[in-house]
């Protein structure tokens, strides 16, 4: 099979791989029927040879890159002025298709993009850290929606993850699984990354497979983890095609860009130096003019005004200005870091000749951008998530500005700046009901596959419609069976009809949108929608029933601009019902807009894995996560740990939860116990005993007796050596909520330190952790948590 006078990667003619059954995976092996004489060497001893599996012939390699928190309006691809010139090279061979559509969040996206299947009919009508009982919501994949990477994996297909995975239900994400929902029990062979939401850039939490893994080198020597994470995308591309050249990959490139913390080497956010000092209205202006200029919007639509929950940038204060300005170009510089690591990925694909069989889908944005920055930005996002509001004065941001992008920040964006990377819509990342949310620019390259070349196609899609696609370019039927249970059919509409065809027809005519109550619905051009809430509210003013409905003509109102729910009652009853209808089927029902009772376990109904008031660690345990590690937060508790102490005096981390950006740290310094509490980077509170650890094997320990009175006081600090006092001393404030995404290390710290003066690896403790164990005391005190602080919660958690 030829196109564009080029042949098709294929197994060969007359491949037995050619006449399988593939509706029931695993193929069945069949028993051999033939004669078997008895001995070898008899020349009736004839068997027929041993083919590997294959798919069929002329199926493609395929790359699927996504994005994170990018909005429609901010790649030069797609009229937005961020240089993104891997983008722009792959659309000038390939198509972009301006009305492709996300959930408008992370983990329900990637659920939907993996599986084929809407958000919720796979369990993920939001992120994994606010899973319930219902099955919309339960962020546990039912068995009878197999993964895209298992059907490939299945019929022949290589298969590998690199970057983020944010699809393992909470209560699975430690060390020791269950592993059935990670990438290599989802149908990757291999995978390379992070498990959650975000991870820090420059000391990330990364998994090799199941195994917890260690950078190479130090920011200070020049690690980020978009480097590396291409870096071993590359080589395992390169080791395929090196080992099995007819077996093409799946490869599931999602870096965690350009997700806050917006981290980036200096030089690429100078780039952009001075660029952003007109501000975001400003800006929304210049991109709408090149939107248009480009053709990736009709020139007859309106630009959405900004909403008045949004600040205008003359309103913002004439000093904080330049830091803000700074935030965006932080922003920019990271996500041209990331084109530029997928342009490396690209052009090492095509020094092996494979590019131009490979069908890439480079998704730009897993949502729209997102507006959990603030009003006015912040130098560490942690300060948003555990409600620690006033700090961040103008002066504060002013003086630290030089931080933002570097180790010594965990950066997010105002959210002005969010609303023109969306540019020409309305609303941000968590609106589904708009497309601000919910509309991303994709790309899809295939030169073997594909005739057009650089065209845009406008028919309506989502994410859901890449698994389709897949299964039909690679000449494979959807399966009715894996692993012998039978499988609901994939939701999504292959996209193939549309490669070459401008014209061509929609199929997927309609798409319902839901998220915290957000709601939409797109049938045939119309779209009838409703914001139940902003995404920096945290409860909504009316119930889901008081909610008012727009209603859009977006076949001559591109950019739902023009609200027709006054004139066109008759059709925003038949939209709604629609929703209804859908909402029904895909398990959208009921509609669950909680905000306390999805932030408890107990009352959501998920499993926790740490239950009870104690929690045994040997010594030997790293990289636990919060949901792997007993919540001693706002409670009197204890730490006690066995250590084996060297003749030449201890020193090292005996135990640490957190970074640099919050948590606390048990260790020794100088030979002396030691304890330190790091208050989201603001303060660290240090308590060291008065004399030096003994020679031989001790018990020490730390007692915490929280204030109480509320969430986030502080408490009295005493330190124990076999059971007899040796320190005291008092932290002021503790994080209510969240200490950081970096992880629990017992014996030393991987990742950024809680305590000053642990740097480059030098922090492995120089005797032995034997054990250590945490025990929540007896006067936790009794509160009411509002809607507001847990949903702050959620935000660090996406």
């Amino acid at each position: 099979m030829k196109k564009n006078g080029k042949r098709q990667a294929g197994n060969g003619e007359g491949s037995p791989n050619d006449t399988l059954q593939r509706e029931v995976l695993p193929i069945p092996d069949q028993p051999y029927q033939g004669l078997r004489p008895f001995s070898a060497r008899d020349p009736s001893a004839k068997f027929p040879p041993i083919v590997p599996l294959r798919p069929p012939k002329g199926a493609p390699n395929v790359l699927v890159v996504l994005l994170d928190d990018v909005g429609f309006g901010a790649t030069s691809a797609f009229g937005g002025v961020v240089n993104t010139p891997t983008a722009e090279r792959l659309a000038a061979k390939g198509l972009k298709y301006n009305r492709f559509h996300t959930t408008a969040l992370c983990s329900p996206t990637r659920a939907a993009l993996l599986t084929g299947r809407n958000h919720h009919a796979v369990g993920f009508g939001g992120i994994t850290e606010t899973a319930t009982s219902s099955p919309g919501y339960s962020c546990v994949r039912p068995n009878h929606c197999a993964p895209v990477a298992e059907v490939l994996k299945l019929n022949g297909y290589s298969t590998a993850q690199f970057g983020k995975c944010h699809e393992v239900p909470v209560w699975e994400t430690s060390p020791v699984g269950p592993f059935e929902r990670w990438p290599t029990g989802s149908g990757f062979e291999y995978f390379f990354g992070f498990i959650g939401g975000e991870t820090n850039q420059w000391y990330p939490a990364i998994y090799e497979n199941t195994t917890p893994m260690e950078q190479d080198r130090t920011p200070e020597q020049g690690y980020h983890f978009m480097e590396d994470m291409t870096d071993r995308a590359m080589d395992w591309v390169r080791q395929q095609k090196a080992l099995v050249p007819d077996k093409p990959f799946f490869v599931y490139f999602a870096p965690g860009a350009t997700h806050a913390p917006h981290h980036v080497p200096k030089d690429w956010a100078d780039k952009y130096k001075g660029r952003f000092d007109a501000g975001w209205d400003a800006l929304r202006e210049e991109v709408f003019a090149r939107q248009k200029k480009l053709g990736v919007i009709p020139k007859d639509c309106q630009l959405t005004p900004r909403p008045k929950e949004i600040p205008a940038w003359a309103d913002m204060p004439e000093k904080l200005r330049p830091v803000l300005a700074r935030q965006m170009e932080v922003y920019a510089g990271f996500l041209e870091y990331a084109d530029f690591h997928v342009g490396r990925l690209i052009d090492s694909l095509e020094k092996m000749g494979v590019l131009e069989d490979t069908l890439v889908y480079y998704i730009i944005g897993d949502n729209g951008a997102s507006a959990e920055g603030t009003v006015n930005g912040t130098l560490n996002e942690g300060f948003i998530f555990n409600d620690i509001l006033g700090v961040e004065t103008p002066e504060y941001l002013i003086q630290n500005m030089h931080k933002l992008g570097t180790p010594e920040a965990y950066n997010h964006y105002a959210v002005g700046w969010a609303h023109a990377m969306d540019t020409p819509y309305q609303w941000t990342k968590q609106v589904a009901s708009h497309y601000g949310g919910t509309r991303n620019g994709c790309i899809v390259h295939w030169p073997n596959g594909i005739e057009a070349r650089g065209e845009v196609r406008s028919q309506f899609s989502h994410v859901i419609d890449v698994g389709p696609t897949i299964l039909e370019a690679a000449n494979l039927p959807q399966p009715v069976a894996v692993h012998g249970v039978q499988q609901t059919p994939m939701q999504g509409t292959s996209m193939r009809f549309s490669f070459d065809d401008a014209k061509a027809p929609e199929r997927h005519e309609t798409q319902y949108f839901e998220m915290f109550g957000n709601r939409g619905i797109y049938h045939q051009g119309w779209t009838a929608v409703t914001k139940h809430r902003t995404p920096w509210e945290t409860k909504a003013s009316v119930s889901l029933e008081e909610d008012v409905w727009e209603l859009y003509d977006t076949t001559k109102d591109w950019t739902q601009a023009r609200d027709l729910a006054t004139s066109r009652p008759d059709k925003l009853r038949e939209l709604q019902q629609l929703f209804l209808i859908e909402a029904a089927k895909f398990y959208v029902l009921p509609l669950d807009d909680r905000g306390v009772e999805r932030f408890n376990a107990e009352l959501a109904g998920r499993p926790e894995l740490i239950q009870g008031d104690s929690q045994m660690l040997s010594g030997s345990m790293r990289r636990l996560g919060e949901n792997s590690m007993l919540n001693i937060k706002n409670k009197s508790h204890s730490v006690t740990a066995e250590v084996e102490i060297p003749a030449g005096g201890a020193s090292g981390v005996i135990i640490t939860q957190g970074g640099s950006f919050g948590g606390w740290c048990l260790y020794a310094r100088r030979g002396r116990l030691s304890y330190c509490y790091n208050y989201g980077g603001l303060r660290r509170d240090y308590v060291e005993a008065t004399s030096e650890l003994p020679p031989g094997t001790h018990q020490v320990r730390m007692e915490f007796k929280y204030d109480g009175g509320g969430l986030g006081r502080g408490g009295d600090v005493t330190l124990y050596v076999d059971g007899k006092k040796v320190g005291r001393g008092r932290v002021e404030k503790t994080l209510a909520y969240v200490l950081s995404e970096e992880t629990a290390d017992v014996g030393m710290e991987h990742g950024s330190p809680v305590a000053e003066g642990f740097h480059n690896g030098d922090s492995k403790f120089t005797g032995r952790v034997r054990w250590v164990q945490l025990d929540k005391g007896k006067e936790d005190f009794d509160h009411f948590v509002s809607p507001q602080e847990l949903f702050k919660i959620a935000m660090s958690r996406q």
